[in-house]
């Protein structure tokens, strides 16, 4: 029973298909919830089942404390999810800090499990390698102000519009994107130290008015091929319907040719 609670708690999934013989596990943007990934479930044919990971400090888990570093989320996931990562193949798609938190789950599988995702689906992320991430990872989010935390999230259209008149889901919000922001900034990883760490493919999305992503760091990640695809729209593109059913189509597509 405790497990299945555990399962509950971190596991957000709309459509459930016992049958599938591929599990998508989708990792949201900092600040967000499950909400918009999770409803991918009802997009994908029966052959693949979406999870959305639901992070501390949100949703139905409001009153836990936040993470306090990426080595924790990682762990989370994997003790709660190895049954199910052991029992079918699975893939990854993260937005983001999402993108990050995927591929931190996906060293940590590999390092302690052997295990990999049959492919990393990652969008709007710089590789954690590249400038561009240590760029990121020094922005001053922790003495910003939280006006110019909404500024931003704002900018980049990160709150539905109907949200902006509430005052305390603003605070909630901006409460959690600085404290996803601090587990950003503990994440390290040392491409110079280690082998190639992946063999799977690795696909990355980004909208074509973001910043510019150096995603060609992406190849130097792993052995198999990787894609990159540019998709109309800012940081938030995937939430555009035709961006999303663009999105779904080729993942499932991707899952699909990886001849599991």
């Amino acid at each position: 029973l405790f497990f299945f609670q555990e399962m509950e708690k971190l596991i957000v999934c709309v459509h459930e298909r016992p049958d599938a013989l591929c599990r998508l596990i989708c990792f949201p943007w900092a600040g967000g919830g499950t909400f918009q990934l999770a409803q991918w479930g009802k997009l994908f044919s029966d052959s693949i089942e979406v999870f959305c990971i639901r992070f501390p400090g949100r949703e139905t888990r409001l009153m836990e404390p936040f993470a306090k570093d990426m080595t924790s989320i990682a762990n989370e996931v994997t003790n709660v999810l190895l049954k199910e990562l052991k029992e079918k193949p699975f893939a990854f798609f993260g937005h983001s800090f999402g993108s990050y938190v995927s591929f931190a789950v996906a060293l940590h599988l590999k390092a302690k499990y052997g295990l990999e995702p049959v492919h990393l689906f990652i969008s709007g992320g710089y590789a954690p390698h590249s400038e561009g991430f240590l760029a990121l990872k020094s922005l001053p989010v922790s003495d910003a102000k939280d006006e110019e935390i909404l500024a931003h999230l704002q900018i980049l259209e990160g709150i539905p519009s109907e949200l902006l008149h509430n005052e305390d889901i603003k605070e909630q919000m901006v409460l959690t994107f600085r404290e996803d922001f601090r587990v950003l900034q503990t994440f390290l990883f040392e491409k110079a130290e280690m082998d190639i760490p992946f063999s799977c493919d690795i696909t990355c999305f980004n909208g074509s008015d973001d910043k510019v992503h150096d995603v060609q760091a992406w190849q130097e990640l792993t052995s198999g091929d990787t894609s990159f695809y540019e998709l109309p729209g800012g940081h938030f593109y995937l939430l555009k319907p035709s961006n999303e059913s663009f999105l779904t189509k080729h993942i499932t597509r991707c899952i699909e040719n990886a001849g599991l």
